[in-house]
């Protein structure tokens, strides 16, 4: 069976899974979604067509996507099955195991999370050598990267096979060769929030000026020059010099800071609750949304990324 013909599993229609199946869709796969809750299958496909939509792709990849309530039925078949259920260790633990127990030998169980090592979700697996680690960011169909994490007992196998069939579908696979909680990307991205989160707590500036001093400056230049490149290009020996002026200064909390356990504790959740390190009218949120996908899809427009295989593939 050739690559673009495998068929895929999703466990899970939330927010991921069902972005996770319409890249294999969209890639060619025929791509079986799961999930116990009727409310979240009954939206897969319309969410699928408002994604293609607002891309301006073709539908032709609905046609490629069925939905299924039951574990087995979905599996059946599939060379891959992607784990997509919330970030609760508990429930990965179990479906895992379940999975693991129902799939055939040889397929690949990738479990999608945004921090959680493999061994924490592995005690039980059957095979745990051909179960991975995998971190789509959402949205799984813009953003390229997805973070392929090797637990202590994954095959070499099951890396190569899982970033093959990555790599065949558009995304950019890297491989993580520890199995470490926050993998690459999160690691950084949190550091930066944490000193962030860090300054509005200090007084040194408010949320507002925070973001724009990001937005302005070097996050300008991150989508085409990565950190380690920036420290070459602007000299090690200078990099040097400032590491020695200002880290004894970065905030160094082992734990989470004090200004977002209260914000928690107060319900300031964020975009979902009206109010985080920001105030979030409805308007503001759908705004926001919007310029995230109009930036992402303008800038990956030149990439020919994302994509849709017609139905003849």
């Amino acid at each position: 069976m050739s690559a673009g013909r495998e068929r895929i599993a999703v466990v899970g229609a939330g927010l991921m899974g069902h972005g996770i199946a319409q890249v294999f869709a969209c890639a060619g796969h025929p791509v079986a979604v799961q999930d116990p809750l009727p409310e979240a299958l009954a939206t897969v496909h319309s969410r699928v067509a408002a994604n293609l939509a607002r891309l301006g792709l073709p539908d032709e990849a609905l046609a490629r996507i069925t939905v299924h309530d039951d574990l087995a039925d979905a599996l059946e078949g599939a060379s891959f099955v992607f784990e997509a259920a919330p970030e609760d260790v508990a429930l990965k633990v179990r479906l895992v195991e379940e999975i693991t127990s129902v799939a055939a030998v040889d397929v690949i169980v990738a479990s999608n999370t945004s921090s959680m090592p493999v061994a924490l979700y592995t005690p039980r697996a059957v095979g745990a050598e051909r179960v991975i680690g995998t971190h789509f960011w959402n949205p799984p169909y813009l953003i390229p990267l997805v973070e392929v994490v090797q637990g202590e007992r994954t095959s070499a196998v099951t890396v190569e096979r899982t970033m093959a069939v990555l790599s065949a579908a558009g995304k950019l696979p890297v491989h993580v060769r520890k199995d470490v909680p926050g993998f690459v990307a999160n690691r950084l991205q949190h550091a930066l929030w944490r000193e962030a989160m860090s300054i509005v707590q200090q007084g040194i500036a408010d949320a507002e000026t925070v973001d724009l001093c990001v937005k302005n400056s070097f996050g300008l230049r991150l989508a085409v020059m990565g950190p380690l490149e920036t420290a070459d290009l602007g000299g090690l020996d200078l990099a040097l010099n400032i590491h020695e002026q200002i880290l004894p200064f970065i905030d160094r909390t082992p734990g989470a800071l004090q200004i977002l356990r209260d914000k928690v504790a107060a319900g300031e959740l964020g975009m979902k609750t009206g109010q985080g390190f920001l105030p979030w009218t409805e308007e503001a949120v759908a705004a926001a949304h919007a310029r995230l996908a109009d930036h992402l899809i303008a800038a990956l427009a030149p990439k020919k990324s994302p994509r849709c295989a017609p139905t003849t593939t």
